[in-house]
């Protein structure tokens, strides 16, 4: 394989946001394996070969290391998009007549290509994204990560509201599943709800993942296509949750 045909298969395999990240990291001296961190397990080793087949017959390694990451702004420059806004709503007898249908976002999880990022208050074994998420989870090809609450999922004393954290975890294997913990003394409560599929799209939205929400309720949501938007709101919570959740291992 030629440079010009690792480049083209390069820019089909990243998203924007993925190649942007990995340039960063390289830009910033980290070494080729630390920098792929930032993308599915499943991707990493075609990455890998085919960054290092740009650059090959560079005259020093830093000439090869510049190449790659100019390659990489290549591709997050041409998969840039301006920002597109979808309203999404539940209404009783599907009354609603701009936009999808919040019931329409589990064909939205199917269409997942790279990762989904999501945060629930909790789940029911009733909503269609209960079912979706397993299957795009099981798939194998994508990062799939999921933050709920302790108390809605576990009970801690209290009336759980579906099924349990190892439940999600059991369900959604092998996807990274966290939940909620103490924080000054007090349980975190988790009530964003959101979706981010493929580091670009964002879902924001009052409903909670149940049939009713999806299908009953009036509910509305707003669909965000905006990767610099969808990439700040992941790093949030990534860079804090090991100090507001603890990861949920499947028994």
């Amino acid at each position: 394989m030629d440079e010009a045909t690792a480049a083209r298969r390069l820019g089909q395999l990243l998203t924007g946001t993925e190649a942007k990240d990995i340039a960063d990291r390289l830009a910033d001296g980290d070494t080729l394996t630390t920098a792929l961190k930032v993308i599915a397990v499943g991707h990493r080793a075609e990455c890998r070969g085919l960054l290092e087949l740009l650059g090959t017959d560079a005259a020093t390694r830093t000439a090869a290391e510049t190449r790659r990451i100019l390659a990489l702004r290549a591709i997050e420059g041409a998969r840039a998009l301006p920002t597109a806004l979808t309203p999404l709503w539940t209404m009783p007898g599907h009354l609603a007549q701009s936009g999808p249908l919040t019931s329409s976002v589990p064909q939205l999880v199917d269409s997942a290509r790279r990762s989904i990022t999501c945060s629930t208050f909790n789940f029911q074994r009733t909503s269609g994204l209960w079912t979706s998420l397993r299957r795009t989870a099981q798939r194998g090809d994508l990062a799939v990560r999921v933050y709920l609450d302790a108390k809605a999922a576990d009970g801690n004393g209290q009336r759980a509201w579906g099924p349990s954290s190892t439940d999600v975890a059991e369900q959604l294997s092998p996807a990274e599943i966290w939940r909620t913990k103490t924080f000054d003394g007090k349980y975190v409560r988790n009530h964003a709800k959101f979706l981010i599929i493929d580091h670009h799209l964002l879902l924001v939205t009052s409903a909670n993942f149940s049939w009713s929400a999806e299908n009953a309720n009036v509910e509305f949501g707003v669909l965000v296509d905006n990767p610099n938007l969808a990439e700040a709101v992941e790093r949030e919570l990534f860079e804090t949750q090991e100090t507001l959740y603890e990861r949920v291992v499947a028994t």
